[in-house]
């Protein structure tokens, strides 16, 4: 029998891809073609660290591009907390009334960052800011289609990635091939824990299509975001040149040490962990995000 990671679950969903330039993530319909039902995977609130401004004009783009396939939404899905953009997922549940859901270890992710943060009791710590909760290996469906849910630490604690019919999507884990790798120095990464996971999604068949959560567009160009196995397993520079565990996490490690935090990781965990919500409004009205100082010891200074 095969293992039930690897085994096929079904046909092929109708996938599309939305890049957010501003932040580089990108965000995904996926549909069943004979029910219409649908998922949204990682989808973006619009913010403006400058003005601190925030809209939903992404997240409306979906919502406009459902309507005009004629899509049924089943599912909200998020792959992790994001450290560089805000979760649209509770204005999504909102306007729509459908479930949202992340993996379980996100507790594990919302009382590490309600520490840095001090933040009140009044935020839980309980993973109930989601609909749903879902364990490794559980399985769940967007109208015919099977999905399963894969356990994929490294990045963050909390990361998943989704098998929906021949797709996965894997988040931060593996970014397209000329792209290399997720970080893993994040409060609650690891990279041996991330060296396993990409073994974990590169034992798929070689056939399975990769849909990644960030493109960084290298060398300028278009943003791409859809890989298969065996592309990765052939071509993602930082796997090729490093073919070993031990390998993989010196460079992974070394690399990390260079890189500037993502511009928006202090605005974003604190609603991410919320499951996308903004901060409750204080006596006057506005709400506030809060920055800890000093919080990320050790971290390289951006420009």
């Amino acid at each position: 029998m095969p293992d039930r990671t690897t085994a096929p679950l079904g046909g092929p969903p109708i996938v599309a891809g939305f890049h957010d330039e501003p932040t580089g993530s990108v965000q995904y319909v996926v549909a069943d073609p004979e029910t219409k039902r649908c998922a949204i995977i990682d989808p973006v609130l619009d913010f403006d660290p400058k003005s601190g401004a925030t809209a939903t004009r992404s997240a409306d783009a979906l919502l406009a591009h459902l309507e005009r396939e004629g899509y049924a939404l089943a599912w909200i899905l998020d792959t992790h907390p994001h450290a560089d953009h805000f979760s649209a997922a509770g204005y999504l549940h909102d306007r729509t009334g459908a479930p949202t859901a992340i993996g379980e270890k996100v507790v594990a992710v919302q009382t590490l960052w309600k520490g840095l943060y001090n933040l009140p009791d009044t935020v839980r710590t309980d993973g109930s800011q989601w609909s749903r909760l879902f364990a490794d290996g559980e399985r769940f469906r967007i109208g015919n289609l099977e999905a399963e849910v894969m356990f994929t630490p490294g990045h963050t604690l909390a990361s998943i990635a989704y098998r929906i019919g021949d797709a996965a999507f894997i988040h931060d884990t593996l970014f397209m091939p000329d792209s290399g790798t997720a970080r893993a120095d994040f409060p609650g990464g690891d990279a041996h824990a991330l060296w396993r996971s990409i073994q974990r999604i590169l034992a798929l068949p070689d056939g399975t299509r990769l849909f990644t959560g960030h493109d960084y567009r290298p060398g300028g160009r278009a943003a791409a975001w859809e890989s298969t196995v065996a592309q990765q397993r052939a071509e993602n520079l930082h796997l090729v040149d490093t073919p070993g565990e031990e390998a993989f996490v010196r460079m992974r490690e070394a690399r990390d040490r260079g890189l500037p935090m993502p511009r928006l990781i202090l605005h974003a965990l604190q609603v991410n962990i919320r499951g996308g919500r903004l901060p409750e409004p204080e006596a006057n009205g506005r709400r506030y995000l809060k920055i800890p100082l000093d919080a990320l010891a050790g971290a390289a200074w951006g420009e």
